[in-house]
């Protein structure tokens, strides 16, 4: 039905049809023309919205494969990671104890990490923030594999000279002792005899009368025999593997620079030489040029329970001898 529209006449005072042109046809069919390509357009972008094609379908499906892809990996991952971590405590504390390594730095373990700008860079170039994180994961732990293998390999070398550092390393007590009524102050915070003041002892006392036999722990070459001051004559012994034991305010040395000795060699006689309040042997163990506590080095001739009891003895916090 045709809109029709009236006007009133100013001179007639009479109602008269109003007569359209073609302008005015020509516009309104363009106005419903425009109107049914619009609702078109909206008719097709909500069936696009709801109803996706073939190809995006295929997309869609795609991302989800990859997704669940990732899921697994970045599951195994950490998987790998719980083995690596067990592997390394375990290589801290049982195998490089064992042969007396230090442990390895957590630094040299992780290696050193790539720029967090590389890791953002993946991530804007894959729009996925779970890909980004699984090679952070994987650069972490190719890095600890590669440590740990270096680890193992080391371990393997010093097991082949286990033998040779056995008979090396500072093992058993430089006195007689079996009695252990010899051992006069620890490795710790003691008195000073001349002073009166709290110092840190860096070895043990042995009272002996002055003539005593003072032994070499472990198979060493003499590196030092002479006067130390504070130390009285001194002998030192180097046995390799980072390890020197310290005798000291001896009465004399029985060795020479130089000279090789071997465990339970007799070396020097006790003495009261130096800043020393009466006869005894002050005795050190130095690992890689650093003072350590002896008493973890007589297992060759103490038994548990004597070991306990020495360790009762040592701990008392008296006034030492040197």
């Amino acid at each position: 039905m045709i809109d029709k529209k009236f006007h009133i006449n100013p001179k007639t005072l009479e109602l008269e049809q109003v007569e359209h042109g073609i302008a005015y046809w020509l516009r309104q069919s363009g106005l419903y023309i425009l109107g049914g390509i619009v609702l078109g357009i909206v008719f097709l972008f909500i069936f696009l919205l709801i109803f996706p094609s073939p190809r995006e379908k295929q997309l869609q499906q795609e991302k989800e494969a990859l997704h669940a892809q990732l899921e697994m990996l970045n599951r195994q991952v950490d998987q790998m990671q719980l083995v690596m971590t067990d592997l390394q405590q375990r290589d801290d504390n049982l195998y490089r104890v064992l042969f007396g390594a230090e442990p390895i730095p957590l630094s040299i373990r992780q290696g050193a990490q790539r720029k967090i700008s590389y890791y953002e860079q993946i991530a804007q170039m894959t729009n996925d923030q779970m890909a980004s994180s699984l090679s952070l994961k994987v650069d972490v732990l190719e890095k600890e594999l590669y440590v740990q293998t270096k680890s193992f390999d080391e371990i393997i070398e010093m097991a082949k000279t286990r033998e040779v550092r056995m008979e090396n390393i500072p093992a058993i007590q430089p006195v007689l002792n079996k009695d252990l009524k010899r051992v006069a102050s620890g490795y710790g915070v003691r008195i000073d005899p001349v002073y009166h003041v709290r110092k840190f002892h860096q070895g043990m006392d042995f009272t002996a009368p002055t003539g005593t036999e003072v032994f070499a722990t472990g198979n060493a070459k003499v590196i030092f025999t002479g006067w130390k001051q504070g130390y009285g004559n001194t002998v030192i012994l180097d046995h390799g593997f980072g390890y020197k034991t310290v005798y000291a305010h001896l009465y004399k040395s029985l060795v020479r620079k130089g000279q090789k000795v071997k465990r339970y060699d007799i070396i020097a006689l006790v003495g009261n030489t130096g800043k020393s309040t009466g006869p005894h042997l002050h005795y050190e163990v130095r690992l890689n040029e650093r003072a350590v506590d002896p008493r973890n080095y007589y297992f060759y001739d103490l038994s548990p329970e004597e070991y306990d009891q020495m360790i009762q003895l040592s701990n008392n916090f008296g006034q030492m001898l040197d």
